[in-house]
This record gives C-alpha cells, sequence and structure tokens, in this order.
C-alpha cells in the first residue's frame, strides 16, 4: 500500500503553516467566556430537578457561560412539541467553528486536537487546534472561492481523518450546511442524500417567528453545489473507492458544480471536468477566514436516518442549541477532564461521530481520536493496543464491535496495558449481559465506570445514561438508568395513558424539549410531527419500549415494533435476545415476532454461534432451556436458525425488520436498506432458512 498521501499532503501543508500563530484567529468575542461546561451548584439530583422544572434557569445560564457568542440570546426558549415548533437561545449568534477552534488557540495553540489513527497498524498522526484552524480556514477560504456561501448545503463523502473535521468545521465557519454521508454508501444512495437537499420546503415547513431568516425561511433552500472526497478510503486493509462512488453519483446530480478530491492515498484516479484537486486549491489560500455569525437556530448540518418504510429522513440540527448539549453530555457521561485523550470509535457519518468525536470534544478543548479502521484488523487486539500506545481515557464503542471481539480469547485484550482507561461507553443498541460482563471484568479490569447510553439521531446527544450521578451511585448492568438534565421521560400504555411508579413497562416518550434534539425533518415537516408527535399528542415518542424500576431506573427494551405479543404476554425481543446471549457458545442473537395460528404471536431466534461451540443441535437446546428458566416457558423461541451472520447496518444495528420479512415470506420487497453494512448476508439467511424449513417444516 503506497504511503498515505494525508499524511505527507495535508499534514505536510499543516506544518508548512507553522508560524502563522494568531493570523487565523477571529476577533475576540466580547460577550461571555467560553470554559469546560459546568452545570449550576447543588447536587446532581436538585440539578436535575431544577432542568426538568425551570428549564430556562438551568439552560440559560449554562449557554451564557460555556459558548462564545457575538451577540446575546433574549429567550432561553419556546417550544411546543404539539405544534412542532421547538426554538432555543433565540436571538442569539454565534460561529460553531470559533466555540470549536478559535477559543482553544486563544489560550493553548499547541495542545492536540485530533488523533488520527489511521488504517496502517501502528500509527497515528497528531494535528494540534492551531492547525486544525488553519486547515479548516485555508479549506472555507476554497469553498467560497468555488461558490459555496452561507446557506448552501454541502455534500461530504470521506473516511475518517481531519481533513474530514475540517471539512465540517469548515462549512460551519461560513455559514454553510453540511451533509456528511457515510463513505460506504453506495452511488444511488449517496446520490440520492444529495437530490434530497434540493428539495424546497415544503408549506407545512414550521416557522420559528423569533428566527425569519433560519432554517424556518419560507423560501427554496439553496443547492447543494459541491461534494467534497477522496481519491479512495482505506478500511481494515481495504481500499474503498470512494471518487468513483462519487463520479456515479453526480452523474444523477445535475447541480453538483464541483468535486473537491483530496487524496488519502497515492493511487491516481481520473479527475473529470467538475474535479478539483483539493490540496492544490487550499495552498492557495489563506490561513485566515472571518466566521460568519450565526443565528442559533440556523441550520448546522443534516444527518439522514432510515426507518422501517419510506425514503431516508433527513433530520435537521441546528447552532446552539446542539453544541451545548453536545458539550455538556462529553464532559459529563465520560467524565472528561482537561488532558484527557478520548476515543470514540464511531464513523463520523453517524450522529455518534457528530457527537462525540467532533463536535462535543473540541468544544471542550479535548483530544479526540480519530479510528480509520476496525476492531479486528490487522487482529483482535487493535482496540487494545491502541489504547496502550495513546493512553486512551474514555473509550466509546457499540455492543456489536463487543459482541464479535467475545469470539477471541482474552487473551488479545490483557497483553495490553489499559491501565489509562477511566471510563467505558456503550452505544447503538441495548447491551446484552455476557458483553457487558466481559467490557467490564477483562476490558475494564473491574475498576472503570461502565457507562451504557441510550440515544438517538433525532435527540443529538446522550439522553439517559448511569452517569452522572451522585458520587459513588450504583451502576447497573445493562441499563441506562438515569435521565440526563432536561430529560424527562415518562412511559405510555396502549391507550395513551402516562404509566405511573415504578416495576412497568411502555412506549418511551420525552415529555418537554432540550436542546439537542432534531428541529425537523428537511423539507417535510409534517413527516417529523407524523413520526414523532403524533402518536402520542404532546410528547416525543422515542420509537422505543423502556422499563422502569421500583427505583426509578430505566432500561431499554427495543424499538417498540420489537415488541412481541404471546398469547396476551407482552415481551420484548431483546429480553429473549439477552438470556440467550448469556450462552457461552453465543456472541450474537436476534429475534422478532412472527404470526402464530394458536398464540398471536411466537419467537423466531436466529443465532449466531463461535467457532468452537460444538454441536448446533445441542446448543439450541441449550439456549430453550435458558429462556424457559430465565424468563418463562412462553417466552422460548419456536423457531431457533443458526446462520453466520445477521444483517446490520453500518453503524452496527441489526436490521430485525428484514429478518421479520424473510419469515414472513416477504423477502422480496426489503424496503430501504442503504444502510446496509453487507447486503450479500440476505442470501446466506435465505438460503439456511429455506434449508431450515425443508428440514423441520418450521412454520412460515
Amino acid at each position: 500500500m503506497a504511503a498515505s498521501c494525508l499524511g505527507r499532503g495535508v499534514v505536510r501543508l499543516l506544518g508548512g503553516l507553522r508560524g502563522v500563530g494568531a493570523r487565523g484567529l477571529a476577533a475576540p468575542r466580547l460577550w461571555g467566556s467560553a470554559s469546560a461546561p459546568a452545570a449550576p451548584a447543588g447536587s446532581y439530583q436538585e440539578r436535575i430537578a431544577l432542568a426538568a422544572s425551570e428549564p430556562a434557569a438551568f439552560w440559560g445560564p449554562l449557554a451564557r457561560d460555556v459558548l462564545v457568542w457575538d451577540t446575546p440570546y433574549h429567550t432561553v426558549s419556546d417550544c411546543d412539541f404539539r405544534s412542532g415548533r421547538i426554538g432555543w437561545f433565540l436571538g442569539g449568534q454565534l460561529n460553531v467553528s470559533v466555540n470549536c477552534l478559535d477559543q482553544h488557540v486563544r489560550k493553548s495553540p499547541e495542545s492536540v486536537a485530533l488523533i488520527w489513527e489511521q488504517d496502517e497498524p501502528g500509527t497515528e498522526v497528531r494535528i494540534t487546534y492551531r492547525e486544525l484552524l488553519e486547515t479548516t480556514c485555508r479549506l472555507a477560504n476554497t469553498l467560497k472561492r468555488h461558490g459555496v456561501h452561507r446557506g448552501d448545503r454541502v455534500a461530504i463523502y470521506m473516511s475518517v481523518s481531519p481533513l474530514a473535521v475540517a471539512a465540517m468545521l469548515a462549512c460551519a465557519r461560513i455559514g454553510a450546511i453540511h451533509t456528511v454521508v457515510f463513505a460506504g454508501f453506495s452511488a444511488g444512495s449517496l446520490a440520492a442524500r444529495i437530490n434530497d437537499v434540493l428539495q424546497p420546503h415544503g408549506p407545512d415547513f414550521c416557522q420559528h417567528p423569533e428566527q425569519p431568516e433560519s432554517r424556518f425561511s419560507p423560501e427554496p433552500p439553496a443547492k447543494c453545489k459541491v461534494v467534497i472526497t477522496f481519491n479512495q478510503g482505506l478500511r481494515g486493509g481495504r481500499v474503498v473507492e470512494l471518487k468513483e462512488i462519487v463520479d456515479e453519483a453526480v452523474k444523477l446530480c445535475p447541480t453538483v458544480q464541483h468535486v473537491l478530491v483530496a487524496h488519502r492515498t497515492d493511487n491516481k484516479v481520473h479527475m473529470g471536468d467538475l474535479d478539483i484537486p483539493l490540496e492544490q486549491e487550499m495552498a492557495k489560500e489563506e490561513p485566515v477566514c472571518a466566521p460568519e455569525s450565526m443565528g442559533s437556530e440556523d441550520t448546522l448540518f443534516l444527518l439522514y436516518t432510515s426507518g422501517s418504510t419510506g425514503t431516508p429522513k433527513g433530520l435537521v440540527h441546528t447552532q446552539a442549541g446542539y453544541l451545548l448539549y453536545a458539550a455538556l453530555t462529553h464532559r459529563f457521561v465520560f467524565d472528561y477532564r482537561p488532558g484527557d485523550v478520548f476515543g470514540c470509535v464511531a464513523d463520523i457519518g453517524w450522529i455518534t461521530g457528530h457527537s462525540y468525536v467532533v463536535y462535543g470534544p473540541l468544544c471542550n478543548g479535548a483530544t479526540s481520536v480519530l479510528f480509520e479502521s476496525t476492531p479486528v484488523y490487522p487482529d483482535a487486539g487493535r482496540y487494545w493496543e491502541m489504547v496502550q500506545r495513546l493512553k486512551i481515557n474514555q473509550f466509546y464503542g457499540s455492543p456489536t464491535a463487543f459482541r464479535l471481539l467475545l469470539k477471541f480469547e482474552d487473551s488479545w485484550v490483557k497483553k495490553y496495558d489499559r491501565s489509562s482507561l477511566r471510563t467505558l461507553g456503550s452505544v447503538g443498541e441495548p447491551i446484552n449481559h455476557e458483553a457487558w460482563e466481559w467490557l467490564h471484568r477483562v476490558v475494564g479490569d473491574s475498576r472503570c465506570t461502565l457507562v451504557d447510553t441510550w440515544w438517538q439521531t433525532e435527540t443529538g446527544g446522550i439522553c439517559i445514561s448511569p452517569r452522572p450521578s451522585e458520587e459513588g451511585a450504583e451502576i447497573l448492568p445493562c441499563m441506562a438508568m438515569r435521565p440526563l438534565f432536561g430529560i424527562v421521560p415518562v412511559l405510555m400504555d396502549e391507550k395513551g395513558n402516562v404509566l405511573k411508579g415504578g416495576d412497568v413497562s411502555g412506549a418511551l416518550c420525552l415529555s418537554q424539549a432540550w436542546p439537542g434534539m432534531a428541529r425537523t425533518i428537511f423539507g417535510d415537516h409534517q413527516r417529523f410531527m407524523d413520526a414523532y408527535f403524533k402518536a402520542y399528542p404532546g410528547y416525543y415518542f422515542t420509537g422505543d419500549g423502556a422499563y422502569r424500576t421500583e427505583d426509578g431506573y430505566y432500561q431499554i427494551t427495543g424499538r417498540m415494533d420489537d415488541v412481541i405479543n404471546i398469547s396476551g404476554h407482552r415481551l420484548g425481543t431483546a429480553e429473549i435476545e439477552d438470556a440467550m446471549a448469556d450462552h457461552p457458545a453465543v456472541p450474537e442473537t436476534a429475534v422478532i415476532g412472527y404470526p402464530h395460528d394458536i398464540k398471536g404471536e411466537a419467537a423466531f431466534a436466529f443465532i449466531v454461534l463461535k467457532d468452537d461451540a460444538g454441536d448446533a443441535d445441542v446448543v439450541v437446546k441449550e439456549l430453550r432451556s435458558v429462556v424457559a428458566s430465565k424468563i418463562a416457558k412462553y417466552a422460548v423461541p419456536d423457531q431457533v436458525l443458526v446462520v453466520k451472520r445477521l444483517p446490520k447496518t453500518r453503524s452496527g444495528k441489526v436490521m430485525r425488520r428484514l429478518l421479520r420479512k424473510i419469515v414472513t415470506g416477504r423477502a422480496q420487497d426489503l424496503g430501504d436498506i442503504t444502510t446496509m453494512e453487507d447486503p450479500t448476508v440476505i442470501t446466506e439467511i435465505l438460503s439456511a432458512y429455506q434449508e431450515y424449513k425443508d428440514k423441520s417444516g418450521a412454520a412460515q
């Protein structure tokens, strides 16, 4: 593999900027002083109560003291879930890139902002805050020279890298709106997201009266003129032809005028009429770019998420509220302290990467790790070798990755020094007991705080987590537990009634707005209302079910469409999965409900076995016994199918709706599968399912 041109190109460019110093800084702000977030004084319970009962009294001073403002806001919030009007820090103006870069450069320009853990094993590149600011300014000037203005949309199709982060911040600096598309989507999926950006706001798009020039403008939005990409990407030792994918996509996107192409490898790619060599253009620009002053409710970025039906939803996140919430949750959930090295291994193409690789850590002045590779390249020790070498203090990953690593010997963890770790985090889906115990006992040596976090693309940041809490407060395995500041959960029954007290399960809703939440679905506010506020008027419906203990702790039971009604018993599929996953031979399971003539619904379990699992029939028999003993006999899956892999999104979530369609004979209409990591897994499962039916006469 050729040496990285980003390592020699952009990093060389950064090195060439040494000595520029304060020339790259924005003019000092005269109102407000930025610092690491500090919640109002008082105990945890007192602060939680204040944020719930008097949101303005909690969030107002926090926003004033934490963020760097051009113009102070006059109204802390104006929100109404029934109409879908959500606004925070109205009248205020600021620039997100200044909050993430300039303020730290003024105080400590040579502190490290990013550690880029490249795909090549044992390598890293360190980027200081000054270098990142200067690169951001050069890229911002390049965008402006190529016709990108405030309010324009810019598509970013790049693998995890400092330049991708700079592209996001460059858009924020000039007031453009970035749409980061995961660098693994097909050309058609990329084109769909670019072209969706071109749709005008519908007449139902909710205009906030206090921000007439914000994202609620009734005028059609500016068109997407520019795509930023790499010649190629690297992941897990494989080359990804990013430029080729972009070339195919832009054939379907007539308004794209320029494709800015940076180089991740030395390999040459075809450069057409739209293509511009990004590093060369950036070298012509000054490392200074005046930041655009943006309204608090102006759009910062769009990020797409898929549902079980319909096209991907372009969720709109805005400036001040999102940034404040990402920074606050980053600090308090993970116990971030100045000087820590924060390691979130999510891709920046997902909301976890936006909030906990880029915006939250950089607003706090942290050192954030950019992880380009995979957890098993070149071997199963990749994460932990990186922890040892970079001295990572917080590690934030997914249950999918942890279950994958469970297949390997513990020696792959224990051979590396993990003494720097203080907090471990899990994100993406409820973590099962075996993975939780392994993470806590093996990775964390039973000494690290382990936070199982619940949140969504729509929420902008973590909403329920074991921390923050009172000092020494208990952490229960596999449970998100405690609502964060300003998050007020309620559980609803099937009739829409609020469930009181503990030891109850229901639909998880949130009863009041918080600063980090999405404001709408781009171009379709009615769809936003229908998706999140129609089922339970006056409440935000998360789509998830939850259980609340007698102590008031919350445990996520899975998506509401993953709840099975077996002979009148409502049962979350996650509960069955958790019971089966405790078996030492089973790293992964997925359970779905299917129609049953007598029971109404029955459970169908898909299981993945470890390589040394032994006789599969014996394991299946043991699994049935485990479910019967841990839950009840009625919970035992009627059907159990052994498969090699489960269908997953690129962010690691199991796509249970696809399994449901296979079992119910609707495999010919799988719906939106643009987020699937590897579509060939469907063929594998269909073949295994057909063989299973032929052998056992399984009910469809």
